[in-house]
């Protein structure tokens, strides 16, 4: 039997046991929540160093409520943007307490000091936007420390001193913009460690030196900007490896020697922007044989010719090559919606298209040129002794043209007696083509089709079918096909002879090329190139290749039908309005590039007729006057391009959409609500913008009063302007903002408009 000492013993022993399991957890969660709390404080108190939210006082319990802050589940700051607080003053080194932070936008607030070196503790932050204050100091070496930074943004402040080379340790940066500071120094080469860096901004400062080899090495590399610096050296041969690059300014700056040809390998290269620098020697053959849409190597010492060994033409929106030291004829192979050769040793006559598109300051300074423009002297006509060779040679030609065709009439006249009922194998004189690399025989037409063959159809039009043709050269082309019982309507027969003249005088990169075509009364057919991925609306139709589309293509999608349309409206003589623009008449190339396709409703405006019309076109797409006055004009192209851009960004038709615009409601749906939801919304804010200011002109181009519309040479020129409104976020911006903007209009408009009541002339919150 135990002793009561004993069993008292046992007892404590075990209440002791209990005390421990009970006591110690608890003293562990004492512990951590103490250090939670300490954490909380240290953030509490940076707020309040900052000062920004002064109005709360010193009660920072419900901070994670405060504007423009957002936390995590914990209860520690993430992301401060001070879009809508009141912001000014200095940034408080104390901002280095957040260490949970993962967006910081200050941005536009009129802030002032120095960079705190203590943001180099935030070792979470992805975003930093500091752009457009009166910042002034250098950047931190510590800044280098924070490794997941995949945005930062400093421009447009008063920042010295030099680039950091801890800035290549920032590996996850994408876009880099220090641009319209005052930084100086050379730039570090190990900005080429940035191997995710897809935007580098560095232009409008005072930085020196060669551009470092180091920076070529950047495949991801889209926009480049440099330019307005103070840069030496060549242009580096190492360009080629940039297989990304769409964008490139290095104008404004020392740089020498010749343009290197590997240039031509960007091929994806956009905008090439090389003015007011050294650059000698003669333009390169490979940079036109991709040419970029906009190139301007003006104010330089260039020499040499225009290259113009091409079978095709060249297709420029911008062409600047004015205040060089080119010689030789312009030619004729060039196309360009706007053009400036001005200030060269140009010789020779200006190409007769072009006096009809361009004035006479896109030429001046040519001494030798003569054409059809004022102030330019017209072009002499023959010597005395080509004339008199002329006089003596002419009349022996007549006698044997005449001989010759009446040898080539007999024959004729013979081989119909011999011909048998023809099996379309033949077309007589009526099979033309036009701008094509190689030789197309009707015969091949026929044989690559199996004699059109149901096999080779790919698609039915509203007049013919379409059909996919491989010639024995390996070249692959589209034909369109009237069929035989539709070319005894006169109206089909007109609409397919209507396409077939309009597109062999026009000539633009987003128009689809005609190679040739057959008028044969038995075998109708025009032969094009050949779009890969077919038509706009086949694409947005399916998920997958919809997601393929991405929102930079489908932006450029627009701004290129918009390119095609404003040539048609503006570069053409006299203008064409296609009359039927929608996403079925928008083709896509394997690059789902677009281009403009079916003429055959496209009519030309006569300014002294009253261009009445029927109505055609396709239902969604008509301008809304057309069903009361019947009067085709430009503005009818507008509208329809304004649905189809909206259909691009929406990825289905906008019909229920236009109608909901003129209830009040609409001032509820915003922006991110329309878009196609298999696409994410754009992380990158320069992408946002794109797509605010396709949607704003979208909407413009949709305004039922015409002479509210823009003109497409308007929207055309605003889309090839690098200029964008500062975007809020897409969920902040309403449709109403959009419709009510008052974009592409001057001030009479908007007098008339806010008259009428159709626009008040809002800003939306995309622009300030």
């Amino acid at each position: 039997m135990a002793s009561p000492f004993c069993c008292t013993t046992l007892v404590l022993s075990y209440v002791s046991i209990a005390l421990v399991v009970t006591i110690f957890p608890t003293f562990g969660t004492g512990f951590t929540r103490l250090a939670t709390t300490s954490e909380l404080e240290m953030e509490a108190k940076a707020l309040l160093h900052l000062g920004w939210w002064s109005w709360h006082g010193n009660d920072t319990r419900g901070h994670c409520r405060w504007k423009g802050i957002a936390c995590n589940k914990a209860g520690s700051i993430t992301r401060i943007d001070c879009s809508w607080v009141a912001v000014s003053g200095s940034i408080s080194p104390e901002i280095g307490a957040l260490s949970s932070l993962k967006s910081l936008d200050l941005s536009r607030k009129g802030l002032t000091g120095e960079l705190p070196q203590s943001l180099g503790k935030l070792t979470l932050l992805e975003k930093l936007d500091l752009s457009n204050n009166s910042i002034n100091g250098s950047i931190p070496l510590d800044w280098g420390k924070m490794k997941s930074l995949k945005q930062l943004n400093l421009s447009g402040n008063q920042i010295r001193g030099p680039i950091p080379p801890t800035l290549g340790k920032l590996t996850n940066l994408e876009q880099l913009d220090l641009s319209f500071n005052q930084i100086t120094g050379a730039i570090p080469r190990e900005i080429g460690n940035l191997k995710n860096l897809s935007e580098l901004y560095l232009s409008k400062n005072e930085l020196n030196g060669w551009i470092p080899l180091s920076i070529f090495n950047l495949s991801r590399l889209s926009l480049f900007y440099l330019d307005s610096n103070l840069l030496e050296g060549p242009l580096p041969q190492e360009m080629e490896n940039l297989k990304a690059l769409r964008f490139l300014d290095l104008s404004n700056n020392k740089l020498i020697g010749p343009v290197p040809s590997q240039i031509g390998n960007c091929s994806v290269l956009e905008e090439l922007y090389l003015s007011n620098n050294y650059i000698i020697g003669s333009i390169p053959f490979e940079v036109f044989t991709c040419p970029p849409h906009t190139l301007d190597l003006s104010h330089n010492f260039i020499e040499g010719e225009i290259p113009h060994q091409f079978d095709n033409d060249l297709y420029f929106n911008i062409l600047d090559l004015s205040h060089n030291n080119l010689t030789g004829m312009i030619p004729e192979s060039l196309w360009a919606s706007e053009l400036n050769l001005s200030y060269n040793s140009l010789e020779g006559p200006i190409p007769e298209d072009f006096s009809y598109r361009f004035s006479s300051d896109s030429f001046w300074g040519n001494k030798y040129l003569c054409g059809n423009l004022p102030d330019f002297s017209p072009c002499p006509s023959k010597s005395s002794n080509e004339l008199k060779i002329v006089q003596i040679i002419l009349p022996v030609l007549c006698f044997l043209a005449f001989l010759g065709l009446g040898v080539l009439l007999f024959l004729i006249s013979r081989a119909k007696d011999n011909i048998p009922e023809p099996n379309v194998t033949k077309n007589g004189d009526l099979f033309s083509i036009l701008n094509f690399d190689g030789r197309i025989a009707f015969e091949d037409i026929i044989e690559a089709t199996n004699d059109f063959d149901i096999r080779y159809c790919i698609g039915t039009g509203g007049y013919g079918s379409v059909y996919r043709a491989q010639l024995p050269s390996g070249k692959i082309v589209a034909l369109k096909k009237l069929h035989r019982r539709e070319a005894e309507v006169l109206a089909f027969d007109k609409s397919f002879k209507n396409e077939a003249k309009i597109l062999s005088e026009i000539r633009h990169k987003n128009i689809v090329k005609l190679h040739g075509f057959c008028l044969h009364n038995r075998c109708m057919f025009l032969i094009y190139e050949y779009m890969a991925r077919g038509s706009l609306f086949c694409v947005l139709a399916y998920d997958n290749e919809a997601m393929e589309m991405d929102w930079i293509k489908r932006v450029k999608i627009i701004k290129d039908t918009a390119c095609a349309l404003s040539y048609l409206h503006h570069d053409c003589h006299p203008p064409i309005v296609h009359r039927d623009i929608s996403s079925n008449n928008i083709l896509l190339n394997s690059n789902l590039e677009a281009c403009v396709s079916d003429f055959g409703t496209a009519r030309l405006i006569d300014p002294d007729s009253s261009n009445q019309t029927m109505l055609v076109g396709t239902h969604g797409y008509i301008a809304p006057e057309l069903a009361y006055n019947m009067v085709v004009t430009e503005k009818c192209d507008v509208y329809s391009f304004g649905v189809l851009a909206l259909e691009t960004l929406m990825g289905k038709h906008p019909g229920e959409l236009l109608v909901s615009l003129s209830a009040s409601f609409s001032k509820n749906i915003m922006l991110s609500d329309i878009l196609d939801p298999r696409l994410s919304l754009p992380s990158d804010r320069r992408v946002a913008k794109d797509i605010v200011f396709a949607a704003t002109g979208a909407f413009a181009c949709l305004r039922s009063n015409p002479k509210f519309r823009p003109t497409m040479k308007c929207a055309s020129q605003e889309f090839l302007s690098r200029k964008r409104p500062v975007a809020n976020r897409l969920q902040a911006i309403s449709l109403l903002q959009l419709k009510e903007h008052d974009l592409y209009m001057d001030d009479e408009a908007k007098f008339q408009s806010q008259k009428s009541g159709e626009i008040v002339g809002l800003h939306a919150s995309s622009s300030t």
